[in-house]
């Protein structure tokens, strides 16, 4: 029995170390998928919903389908886009249906230099209402009787958005509120009586005023220095709401009644509640939270107190929600992080769901994107760092990818868990990228975000090369060849990084980024008057002694330190950060013998909004990534020679 048992157990360990050897020797095969090009991915659609005609049988849509953004209506029940506009240089993005008939509101700048003017189309054509030179209008909203609608304009003085009503009986405005102190709009009553405002105090603390119109008297709502937003007034014009962080890490709604000057706190949860409102007549309540770089939304019937469902569309996830003025259906903006945003139209009666746009190109596979995960790690410190994690699905142990660390802008900006073209693009072709959502970004509760304060560039940074190391331990990835890549403030992360810490990343790529924080600062569009004060006070104010400091962390006076392939992005009408930016980095860089590729647009501004600028921005991303990076491009990549003059090409 005994020998048995012996035998036994002998049978079982040399199965055991068959299997053990058989699984060392087994090769996991990486998964097979279609490659797409970037033309591929630039024709999935970018279409938003703008809004329901007056009797609710259209839609107006604002769709990139034509190369740029032009308005379009379609059946509320879907069906054929009809185009309304057939702009071919400057986007036209809509505003809304008139509330009462088919005319349109929309808005239009200057190839992205952000001075946005207002226009009305009707059967006679297109007209603008706002001035043409020079000045910035924005759209602020409808009144309640259709008769009037709202808006924003420095026309007085450029530094200030004052606030006016324009009638659309004859088009003529009035200035309601004048703006003299700085302060930013947040909400009004319906009988004009009382106007909400917020005076920046940094880029997370804000105080909230209430304004009399009629006795200018202006009362402070806040008693402590704090995160506060002003969402709503109630239906009845007897209480508003805002959002506060007041001795809280995230933002909780709170309700202030104004017969007594009562505050009471309505809803707190874990994450920050980001938007709250009322629909036209009070009858719902919508509810927006952000949990964990996504979207939640949660309607509710004010009567009742009953939630309201909404369709589970896909396993996908509900970002915004706009209804029609009778209250009776929804306009839904829905997608996930592997799916573009299409638009639904909602029945809250009869719970159906309608798809107006399939945005993906029928060229493109679903199943061949990738699906991102939230993932954590440990900085040089002990922080845990979020990010947001886009895994190849061609990677595997034995076929090991390069990788990217992707870095927001901002600062105080977040990557969220949605769609993005060049990130399936990059992903689809074998990069992996790492969503970074670094200390100072927003969306973790305000100690996580105010721990870059005047500390740019240094912890902040930190946390992007930890974010490299904890890639660099992925059994898919090829820790060798690890880049990091951003935009406008993740462009100076970029730069930073390349130029604070030389030997961590093999490549760089920066989309429109701050170089020279001394210029940028000093040169902010001046409708942003309200808001430098805050900026200065978390980035340091460029005309004091903290020009030191902001000379010390502006890669553009180190460039002597970058030795590692370097690709640069702008527009040139970019008003944030001005085109030199860009033209000094790529001129100092090249000093070092560096290659360094220069893409300039001479018709866009703060992003890309043109197909054809999108292909050959992101085309030539990866082809500078394949060729420096992953190292695999077998292309001459010569053709710059070629290029027209928006293109300096490579050094």
């Amino acid at each position: 029995m005994k020998k048995l048992i012996l035998f036994s157990l002998g049978v079982l360990l040399l199965y055991s170390c068959k299997q053990e050897k058989e699984k060392k020797e087994e090769v996991v095969t990486p998964i097979k998928i279609d490659q797409y090009s970037i033309e591929q991915f630039m024709d999935n659609e970018n279409a938003f919903a703008n809004g329901f005609s007056s009797d609710k049988s259209k839609v107006l849509m604002t769709s990139n389908r034509s190369g740029i953004f032009n308005m379009y209506t379609t059946p509320s029940q879907g069906g054929e886009f009809t185009p309304i506009t057939k702009s071919d240089t400057a986007s036209v993005y809509g505003i809304s249906y008139f509330p009462q008939d088919d005319r349109i509101l929309f808005r239009m700048d200057g190839n992205g230099d952000e001075i946005f003017k207002i226009f009305v189309k009707d059967s006679s054509g297109i007209n603008r209402l706002t001035p043409e030179k020079n000045v910035r209008a924005l759209f602020r909203g409808w009144a309640k009787d259709g008769k009037s609608f709202f808006y924003a304009s420095n026309e007085r003085d450029p530094k200030f958005m004052d606030h006016y009503e324009m009638n659309i009986a004859d088009f003529t405005s009035k200035l309601i509120y004048q703006n003299n102190d700085g302060m930013d709009f947040g909400q009004m009553s319906e009988d004009r009586k009382y106007i909400l405002l917020t005076k920046p105090i940094n880029t997370n603390d804000r105080d909230l005023y209430l304004l009399n119109t009629e006795t200018k008297e202006k009362i402070k709502i806040n008693d402590n220095l704090s995160g506060n937003s002003p969402e709503d007034f109630s239906p009845d014009d007897s209480s508003f709401y805002y959002t506060t962080d007041d001795n809280a890490e995230f933002s909780y709604l709170m309700k202030y009644n104004l017969a007594d000057g009562s505050k009471e706190k309505v809803l707190e949860k874990k994450w920050d509640i980001s938007a709250f409102y009322f629909t036209r007549n009070g009858k719902y309540q919508v509810l927006f939270t952000n949990e964990d770089a996504k979207t939640v939304m949660e309607v509710t019937e004010v009567a009742t107190g009953t939630k309201v469902e909404f369709p589970s569309i896909d396993y996908q996830q509900i970002n915004s929600a706009r209804f029609s003025r009778d209250e009776t259906m929804a306009l839904l903006r829905v997608s996930g992080s592997n799916t573009p945003n299409n638009a639904y139209t909602y029945d809250l009666a009869t719970k159906k769901h309608n798809r107006l746009t399939d945005v993906l190109n029928k060229d493109i596979n679903v199943n061949h994107l990738v699906t991102s995960e939230v993932v954590r790690f440990k900085s040089f410190d002990g922080l845990e760092v979020p990010a947001i994690y886009y895994k190849p699905k061609q990677a595997t142990a034995d076929h090991k990818v390069p990788a990217l660390v992707w870095v927001h802008g901002g600062p105080g900006g977040q990557s969220r868990q949605g769609f993005s073209s060049i990130i399936q693009y990059l992903v689809n072709h074998g990069y992996a990228i790492l969503a970074v959502n670094n200390r100072g970004s927003s969306g973790y509760g305000k100690s996580f975000y105010k721990m870059d304060d005047r500390n740019h560039g240094d912890k902040d940074l930190k946390d992007c090369v930890a974010g490299k190391d904890w890639l660099a331990q992925q059994d898919i990835i090829d820790a060798d060849k690890i880049g990091i890549i951003g935009g406008s403030y993740g462009g100076y992360m970029t730069m930073a990084a390349l130029t604070y810490t030389p030997e961590e990343f093999k490549v760089g790529v920066n989309i429109f980024g701050v170089t020279n924080w001394l210029r940028t600062l000093k040169s902010i569009p001046p409708w942003w008057e309200s808001f430098k004060e805050a900026l200065y006070t978390e980035m340091g104010d460029p005309n004091t002694a903290d020009s030191i400091r902001l000379r010390q962390i502006s890669p553009l006076f180190h460039t002597e330190k970058v030795t590692k392939p370097l690709m640069v992005l702008q527009g040139a009408q970019d008003p944030r950060v001005l085109k030199i930016e860009s033209d000094e980095i790529v001129e100092g860089v090249k000093k070092n013998g560096v290659p360094v590729e220069y893409v300039l647009f001479e018709d866009e501004g703060h992003g890309f909004v043109k197909k054809e600028n999108q292909i050959e921005a992101y085309g030539r991303v990866l082809k500078f990534l394949d060729k420096y990076l992953k190292g695999t491009n077998k292309e001459v990549i010569d053709d710059e020679k070629n290029e027209s003059t928006k293109v300096d090409s490579e050094s």
